[in-house]
């Protein structure tokens, strides 16, 4: 118990903290007017309190992925844990930070105009094709999950509720976002937070299962993997929500559009992330000690971190109380579903430059990427889950190079987003070339040695060609910042 309170206690402590030094670095304006009040649209663009957009925002960015993830990631043994906590805090929460306070700064755009403006065109296309895909596997990973624990729970036929899930999306995505998202969310939101501390003080107080059973300091530096999987890079691809995800960046706009205030910022999207942190290392916490190790997780799991979702929460808390966790845990990818189908219909908006006030533009928009979404509800849940995964992380490397090209522009310490993106870059490369399922198949060393060398060169680039550039950058919002800081 002692050192999930410690680990807990640390990520508070980032927030407050290292929260506040990254708050400081980007330097908040709170005279400045946002986007929820410069461009009132009732429909996206909608000013709502700090506590709703806080609860909204957590939703939105906690899908299964703080749930299945950490539950696939604790199969390495304690040393998820320890990403969980300083993934977080460095990297997961300071790309979610960036990602809301410069579509604040930028009028509420989406990730992909971020990326052209601070890295370039070629990088906002490319970005633009990568936050499309991984919203639209977000969305089929985020019906598939739910709809499969619904179909355990009744009996009913799990495409009975793929459809109903779907049915769902659209009106949610073409709605106005106080609608539905505004009024709901908020509700759902506590609810999340009283699932996860009620299964962890269950398993506290529970006389059957022990927190951490076994496990020893030197286990947070071990793999301790049954099945000989590396650690490196796949952990940290394995754990990327509660850690660092790129599926946020695509997420905290929709909020950017809604935050009242600059000062707001922090609460909202480097909270929100703290938050999920702390949901990520709950599920991990109970994956680890209600199956009294890695080889009983491994057995309990049987392939599917479904599994473990469900035997733990009818264990610890009983039939009716597991069914409450388990409604719970099925909340949390529809209620990241819709937006994910939201943003992609945003940034399609922006690509064609499309007003989204009236209904049946946004309907133009958005049925298309229901039809493929469709499509892909067909393909196996392993392989959509497995490219998620990356493009998740790609999207995560390309965000914190938006935001450290940003603070380069602007001559600020640009280290704070640097690091996290070298080495969540050496991670994607890494991963990429050594795998045989999805990348070249190459030697671990020989990938991991590319990966640095790719990453170093990719940094040096974009030190160069960035920095300084804010005396030349002829955008409005940039002159206004400027002059605000001199």
């Amino acid at each position: 118990m002692t050192w999930f309170l410690l680990c807990v206690g640390l990520l508070i402590g980032g927030y407050f903290i290292y929260g506040a030094f990254v708050e400081k670095v980007f330097g908040i304006n709170t005279q400045r007017q946002t986007p929820a009040f410069t461009q009132t649209d009732g429909v996206d663009f909608v000013p709502m309190s700090k506590g709703k957009v806080y609860l909204i925002q957590l939703l939105n960015i906690a899908g299964v992925g703080p749930i299945f993830g950490p539950i696939l990631g604790a199969l390495y043994g304690p040393a998820a844990m320890l990403w969980i906590v300083f993934g977080c805090i460095f990297a997961g929460a300071v790309h979610d930070y960036f990602s809301g306070m410069l579509s604040v700064r930028n009028n509420g755009q989406s990730v992909p105009n971020l990326a052209g403006k601070y890295l370039g065109n070629n990088a906002k296309h490319f970005m633009n094709l990568f936050a499309i895909i991984l919203l639209l596997l977000v969305g089929v990973v985020f019906i598939s999950a739910p709809a499969g624990l619904l179909s355990k729970l009744t009996g009913l036929d799990v495409t009975l509720f793929v459809g109903i899930i779907f049915v769902y999306y659209l009106i949610a995505t073409i709605v106005p976002i106080d609608k539905i998202i505004g009024r709901l969310y908020p509700f759902f939101g506590a609810l999340l937070v009283f699932m996860s501390l009620g299964l962890i003080i269950a398993l506290a107080l529970s006389t059957e299962h022990t927190m951490l059973p076994g496990f020893e300091m030197g286990d947070f530096f071990t793999n301790l993997n049954p099945n000989d999987m590396p650690l490196w890079p796949a952990l940290f691809i394995t754990i990327a929500c509660g850690a660092v995800s790129g599926f946020h960046a695509t997420q905290s706009p929709l909020m950017a559009r809604c935050v009242e205030n600059e000062s707001n910022g922090r609460f909202v999207f480097f909270g929100a992330m703290i938050g999920e942190g702390v949901i990520a290392l709950i599920w991990c916490a109970i994956a680890l000690s209600f199956f009294g190790g890695v080889e009983g997780l491994n057995a309990g799991m049987a392939g599917n971190p479904a599994n473990v979702v469900y035997e733990a929460s009818n264990g610890l808390l009983g039939t009716f109380g597991g069914f409450l966790a388990i409604l719970g845990v099925i909340v949390l990818p529809i209620t990241s579903g819709d937006t994910a189908f939201r943003s992609a219909r945003l940034i399609l908006a922006e690509f064609f430059n499309i007003k989204q006030i009236e209904l049946p533009k946004r309907l133009m928009l958005a049925l298309p990427l229901f039809v493929v979404g469709a499509v892909l509800t067909q393909v196996d849940f392993g392989i959509i889950w497995r490219y998620f995964g990356v493009a998740n992380q790609t999207t995560a490397v390309l965000m914190l190079w938006t935001a450290s090209a940003y603070l380069l522009r602007h001559n600020k310490f640009h280290w704070i987003c640097t690091v996290p993106a070298m080495f969540m870059t050496c991670v994607v490369i890494s991963f990429m070339l050594n795998s045989s399922t999805l990348g070249a198949g190459l030697p671990m060393t020989v990938s991991t040695i590319a990966g640095l060398v790719t990453t170093a060169i990719i940094a040096t680039m974009i030190i160069i060609k960035t920095k300084g550039k804010g005396d030349i950058d002829t955008d409005e919002e940039d002159k206004v910042e400027l002059a605000n800081e001199l």
